[in-house]
């Protein structure tokens, strides 16, 4: 049994997508903080057979309800002096910005380069994102 030791203060990213704690990673740009990160990969999960788990020490100043639109189960501990004193699922944002890319050839954002990749939740069920510019679904992979 792999055993990552406790934070005292920090951020628990849980139920990550098994393979997804590195989209996540430099998404946040955690490369970049000077604070220690774990990365736990298909860690066992009753829930969802394996899952990644990241863990940041220390506090993090970012709109973690984005990370919803990157996998939507992701849950987000908030720990404070060794006890989580805040675990939640995340909100979808209405509207995102350069998060996720329009996969669409003919959309203006493939020409226009320095356009804003912009979507809007079009559907808060199932999770579904919308290009502004040419109505393009986002697809999870």
């Amino acid at each position: 049994m792999l055993n990552i030791g406790g934070l005292s203060q920090g951020i628990v990213i849980d139920h990550i997508e098994a393979g997804g704690a590195m989209k996540i990673y430099s998404y946040l740009n955690l490369e970049k903080l000077d604070c220690s990160v774990a990365i736990i990969k298909n860690a066992k999960s009753n829930k969802m057979g394996k899952k990644d788990i990241i863990k940041i020490e220390g506090h993090l100043d970012i709109d973690l309800d984005i990370l919803g639109v990157l996998d939507r189960n992701i849950t987000v501990n908030i720990i404070e002096n060794g006890q989580i004193i805040t675990k939640r699922n995340l909100n979808l944002p209405e509207k995102v910005t350069n998060i996720i890319k329009c996969k669409n050839p003919r959309c203006i954002t493939s020409i226009e380069r320095e356009l804003p990749h912009s979507f809007k939740l079009t559907d808060k069920e199932k999770g579904v994102y919308r290009c502004i510019y040419c109505e393009q679904a986002f697809k999870r992979n």
